[in-house]
């Protein structure tokens, strides 16, 4: 089940479409969809998760918490909708292409991914590219 909480006055449009994109990456990826949630923040909040639970400091666009086992996903995906409004306008690209690409981000952690080094941010961001080209697609 995913489900998606605003403490912001941000909201999806369609939730529909972003669920079924979600759940057809799960399945392309041969894993079953637990209880995902994403948690559409600000900065400050985010700040303070990233303070309280990660012992950082810095503001940053996205938190994941996994519960995940071997077969099922399941997680929380906390993110900041200010950082993903800034990283559009750096990045030259929609608010909502850059919103896809951070909710992807997120998939990718919870399916194992990391981002530690160079080259697993590289193949990260090479996947959460075809993750996004998928979010329209009829299966």
């Amino acid at each position: 089940m995913i489900e998606y909480h605003y403490e912001t006055n941000y909201t999806l449009s369609e939730e529909s479409d972003y669920s079924d994109w979600i759940s057809r990456i799960m399945q392309l990826m041969d894993f079953e969809l637990g209880n995902l949630n994403y948690i559409f923040c600000d900065d400050d909040y985010l700040l303070q998760i990233n303070q309280e639970y990660l012992n950082h400091d810095t503001y940053t666009d996205i938190i994941t918490f996994d519960y995940s086992n071997e077969v099922e996903i399941s997680g929380d995906v906390f993110i900041s909708v200010e950082r993903v409004k800034e990283n559009s306008r750096t990045y030259k690209v929609t608010e909502v292409e850059e919103m896809k690409r951070v909710m992807a981000h997120g998939i990718l952690h919870l399916l194992g991914y990391t981002d530690k080094s160079d080259q697993e941010r590289a193949k990260m961001r090479e996947l959460e590219l075809e993750l996004m080209r998928m979010f329209h697609v009829e299966q």
